[in-house]
């Protein structure tokens, strides 16, 4: 560790950019089990009865606590309360606690007649009693994942702030979605070799050692504060104010903050909730099986793997930040338009595959810009809870939007649903679902539009590069 009292952990290269490596893993993990399922859409429909809807239900209840309870306005606070190193233990035990409940919903033992089958079949009997606690651990591993999520985000600015702060921050995202990537190569293949409760099993295994990697981070982190608290002292730097629930009104009161979180709420609700439902949707528009189906979609994160760390870079010298959130939200309205509206005489696997691409690189270029942009928005004493409001606005669009779009497909394709559980060789049109997830990406890019010249007339630094010279 580094002695010198002029310099901390953060001084050190090796040190800061270790502690990056840290709590990227986690949420490498951490992606992955959030689409462990998003591949196998067909399977659950064809061995556990679940529908459209039940599917869509099932993914939206990863936010319902964090929504409804609050959970992510109580984790920001909690984050700026007791700080970085405690909230992300106690994210990663809610994550591996959540994986666990909905491994078992999953599992031959509770459908054999395990602990709770009885009762989960004596109520809502058309809505599968594996989907009902699947749905209970999957809130609270939304609980555990989001909560991560906005102590990562601080956690990161807390290490690279007036440093390679978007660097770091895409570099994170990039590891992530690299979880995406691989969860959608890996878990068709578990679920061949054992069944869903294989797939989810495997995932629940990873987020132990996601665990583990969070536990020796805690260790940078305390001693990164001891080497800060001597270095005050050493100056006689006045102590940052501590955080009051009071301090809250600087956030809620920003209106160019709600404009941030709008943004975030429209983009991200036209991109998670669509990997869920992309794999059944080239299965169906390409007569794929799903494997194969899970493998063409599997490319979508690359964009964003190899862009969103260049775009970082480009973010800490050049600036830009609005510009590329414009970009961003326009490119995902014409991905989601090729899927919508290419004739099924001329779609073929290229055009799937360059819609793809093109999604991916619209993730790099928003979540590149936005994470950053909010430093930049709200007093330090506050991010955390100013993240985790984000996270919550985002949630509710997360929540209910699997949902709708699972209302809709099977709306806009009455008795598909019975014809498939009947075993017959049908399939969905996605056209209307697709038209759904384009229409968010349209409001996206207005408020894009106005959130710049907004910006243009206070001068919040959106366009200003991160790196201070």
């Amino acid at each position: 560790m580094i002695e010198n009292k002029s310099t901390t952990l953060r001084d050190s290269a090796v040190f800061r950019w270790t502690a990056l490596i840290l709590l990227s893993s986690t949420m490498f993990f951490a992606y992955m089990f959030i689409d462990v399922l998003a591949p196998l859409s067909t399977l659950l429909e064809t061995q556990l009865g679940w529908s459209p809807e039940t599917f869509g239900t099932v993914g939206g209840s990863e936010y319902f606590l964090n929504v409804f309870a609050l959970f992510l306005i109580f984790a920001g606070v909690i984050l700026d309360k007791i700080g970085v190193r405690y909230s992300a233990l106690l994210s990663a035990f809610l994550m591996v606690l959540g994986a666990s409940i909905k491994l078992y919903g999953v599992s031959d033992v509770f459908a054999n007649g395990g602990v709770g089958h009885e009762f989960f079949s004596s109520f809502l009997p058309d809505f599968p009693a594996s989907a009902k606690v699947a749905c209970i651990g999957f809130a609270i591993f939304g609980c555990g994942v989001e909560m991560a999520g906005v102590t990562v985000s601080k956690g990161i600015v807390k290490w690279f702030n007036g440093k390679e702060l978007a660097l770091a921050m895409g570099l994170e995202m990039a590891i992530a979605r690299l979880g995406v990537f691989a969860v959608f190569r890996l878990s068709p293949v578990l679920a061949a070799s054992g069944g869903v409760s294989h797939a989810v099993g495997v995932l629940t295994l990873l987020l132990l050692i996601g665990l583990l990697s969070f536990s020796i981070y805690f260790l940078f982190d305390r001693k990164l504060d001891k080497q800060d608290a001597v270095l005050k002292e050493a100056s006689e730097e006045p102590s940052e104010e501590e955080f009051k629930i009071s301090d809250l009104k600087f956030i809620f009161g920003s209106k160019t903050f709600w404009m941030v979180a709008g943004l975030c709420v429209l983009f991200y609700s036209a991109i998670f909730p669509f990997q869920k439902f992309a794999t059944g949707m080239l299965e169906s528009r390409l007569s794929l099986p799903t494997a194969e189906a899970s493998s063409l979609f599997s490319y979508f994160p690359i964009g964003a793997m190899v862009l969103t760390p260049i775009l970082g870079w480009f973010l800490d010298n050049k600036g830009k930040g609005a510009t590329m959130l414009i970009l961003g939200a326009l490119l995902v309205v014409v991905c989601h338009l090729i899927f919508a509206l290419t004739p099924d005489s001329v779609f073929n696997k290229p055009i799937a595959f360059g819609a793809i691409i093109l999604l991916g690189v619209s993730f790099s270029l928003v979540p590149a810009a936005l994470w950053p942009s909010v430093p930049k928005l709200v007093d330090n004493k506050v991010l955390g809870s100013a993240y985790s409001v984000t996270f919550w606005i985002q949630n509710i669009g997360l929540l209910f939007t699997p949902i709708i779009i699972g209302w809709a497909l099977r709306a806009s394709n009455p008795g598909v649903a019975e014809q498939i559980a009947a075993g017959e060789a049908v399939k969905y049109s996605y056209t209307v679902p697709m038209l759904i997830f384009a229409s968010l990406g349209v409001l996206a890019f207005i408020l894009g539009l106005i959130l710049k010249r907004e910006d243009k007339k206070k001068g919040y630094g959106l366009e200003a590069p991160n790196i201070k010279n």
